[in-house]
């Protein structure tokens, strides 16, 4: 496959974007004014139907069979197959524009649920690095010592698929993820909450503007509020509103450029007892309550995709 500069980028996006205009799902907008472009209440499974539709389309054929081959992947952990239904990630994917030969960092990947599907999809002519939190310092959560330990044996157990995956680490106070200007895409999945609670989102929309090429890609997951969600609820509850991650994309230098509700949820009410971890897959619930939270299922969540100007 011709990999394309990174100037030539844009140009492919826009004709990609003027071709699938008519599609529901990943509504194109020229900036952060365009929010209202994208219903919050559409329903899970008509975004998901939509978006698979026309992200479908946003791939080339090679790339196409390459993530399909990667999703379909028997190393992948059958617990982790389960959460597709939830997380499709092969319309998120693909409304991203990842594609097979990208430089792509994934901020925090936890326990390696993308790192499945992206370690090897990217094995052989891309470059997927996982970044995580560096473990040389001390005072830290301690589930941050625990995945990153799950993620390095996950990588070391498995050379035939993960050989290649790079792991870089990062201070968490003052974020760096590689070289200036040496990603294609940054991905951050179900992250944003963490850094808004802990007060420094900036820092990390800055480091991932930084790292990206001119042109390049920030796609960005996470729980979705009510719109006009007081920043202190948002904070205890895990959900945020999209005109806040918007915001701090924004004022990195980033323009919006688009929206999926893929990832939407209608039936998440988002005012559980213990917010978006009483959901699968935390559960932090009362076990007489598990039956109603499972056919909720995840949390409703935005899905947005940012560019580099370049």
């Amino acid at each position: 496959m011709v990999r394309l500069s990174s100037s030539a980028r844009p140009l492919l996006s826009c004709l990609v974007v003027s071709l699938l205009a008519a599609c529901a799902a990943s509504q194109e907008v020229a900036g952060p004014d365009a929010s209202s472009s994208v219903s919050a209440s559409a329903s899970a499974d008509g975004g998901a139907a939509a978006a698979s539709a026309s992200s479908s389309a946003m791939v080339t054929n090679a790339t196409g069979a390459a993530l399909d081959a990667a999703l379909a992947g028997t190393w992948r952990t059958p617990n982790n197959v389960a959460r597709d239904q939830y997380r499709h990630p092969k319309e998120t994917l693909s409304f991203f524009m990842v594609n097979a030969d990208d430089t792509v960092v994934e901020i925090t990947p936890g326990g390696g649920w993308y790192t499945e599907v992206l370690a090897p999809y990217l094995r052989d002519n891309g470059q997927y690095v996982a970044a995580v939190w560096d473990d040389a310092i001390k005072g830290q959560p301690n589930y941050r010592y625990d995945l990153n330990k799950r993620l390095r044996a996950k990588i070391a157990g498995d050379a035939a698929h993960y050989d290649k995956a790079q792991v870089v680490v990062f201070d968490p106070m003052k974020p760096s993820f590689g070289p200036a200007g040496s990603a294609d895409v940054v991905l951050t999945f179900r992250n944003a909450h963490n850094w808004v609670d802990e007060g420094n989102p900036e820092a990390y929309f800055k480091a991932f503007f930084d790292v990206l090429k001119p042109g390049g890609t920030l796609g960005v997951v996470d729980h979705r509020a009510k719109p006009g969600t007081d920043l202190d609820t948002q904070k205890k509850s895990g959900y945020l509103t999209e005109d806040l991650v918007i915001g701090y994309a924004t004022a990195a230098g980033f323009k919006l450029e688009g929206k999926s509700e893929v990832n939407a949820n209608a039936a998440d009410t988002k005012d559980h007892p213990n917010g978006v971890w009483t959901l699968p897959p935390t559960n932090q619930h009362d076990a007489k309550d598990d039956a109603k939270y499972k056919a909720i299922g995840e949390s409703d969540r935005m899905t947005l995709r940012f560019r580099k100007p370049g």
